[in-house]
């Protein structure tokens, strides 16, 4: 006979500092309701959408195997000044798969929280998903108020990029667009925000938009050469003007071709081509 034992956290209480049970028993707790699938939206401020062979396919296999057993209950919170609906945190795959099957009512957990608790919780539910890009956590994270994600955001704008939601095409990209979360993040970080607005402004702001060029070998081939030379990154409009005449495509394309010959990042020779046509545009 399999043995059964009680759950408890006694053996962990001295490793958690800091936290007491009424931080979690003064709130509000979630209530579980069964809701009509008709009831429920989806915030794309902060969620995710249902885009792409992957996500689309998760859909589907929920739908042909679908158990109740297999149906966890869709995490949701109520819309405020919209009595009866509920935004979706977690669970759309799951609730779409359930609409194809012609099912009207889920159950969920109903939570009471704001838009920034929402997409915190969204962010931090769905983190260890590998089926979630880092671009969709950034912009749940940017919804949430998260300071280095809202960083980030600011930098962005005023360079004129915009991180997508969800990966697509050159083909589909506007000026400024980019796949590039994570290592702009990074970017951020290791250089500051002057810095990296300098950099996305060469590509953005030069040219026709260079559409496709806010790569992530690109920013940081800018980055290091601006770091390298201060007088360079506080040029403004002069930079500017010196990059365009800069091809990226080229530059990129041959950076690529040095790379697979020299065994070296893509970034590595960029940083000397790009060097090199400052050097002749800002110091002659």
């Amino acid at each position: 006979m399999t043995a059964l034992t009680t759950i408890s956290g006694a053996k962990f209480r001295s490793r958690l500092t800091g936290k007491t049970l009424s931080d979690i028993d003064a709130k509000e707790k979630p209530r579980l309701f069964w809701i009509a699938i008709t009831n429920l939206r989806v915030d794309e401020r902060y969620q995710r959408r249902i885009h792409g062979r992957a996500s689309e396919k998760s859909v589907l296999s929920i739908a042909e195997n679908f158990s109740w057993a297999k149906f966890a209950p869709v995490v949701v919170a109520e819309i405020d000044g919209d009595d009866g609906l509920f935004a979706v945190i977690d669970g759309q795959h799951r609730t779409t798969a359930a609409a194809l099957r012609g099912i009207r009512d889920v159950p969920c957990l109903v939570m009471k929280v704001g838009f920034a608790d929402q997409a915190d919780a969204f962010a931090a539910i769905n983190g260890g998903v590998t089926a979630i890009s880092t671009m969709q956590l950034y912009h749940a994270r940017v919804a949430a108020g998260d300071p280095d994600a809202v960083a980030l955001h600011e930098a962005c704008l005023e360079a004129g990029v915009t991180i997508c939601r969800y990966a697509m095409g050159v083909d589909e990209m506007k000026a400024g667009d980019t796949l590039a979360a994570s290592r702009l993040a990074r970017q951020l970080k290791r250089y500051g925000r002057e810095i990296l607005v300098a950099a996305l402004s060469c590509i953005t702001k030069t040219g026709d938009g260079n559409i496709g060029m806010v790569r992530a070998p690109v920013v940081e081939a800018l980055c290091v050469a601006l770091d390298a030379e201060p007088a360079w990154g506080g040029a403004g409009p002069a930079l500017l003007e010196a990059m365009q005449s800069f091809d990226f495509f080229k530059a990129y394309s041959d950076a690529r071709v040095r790379a697979v010959q020299e065994g070296l990042g893509i970034s590595v020779p960029l940083v000397e081509i790009i060097g090199e046509h400052l050097e002749k545009a800002l110091c002659h």
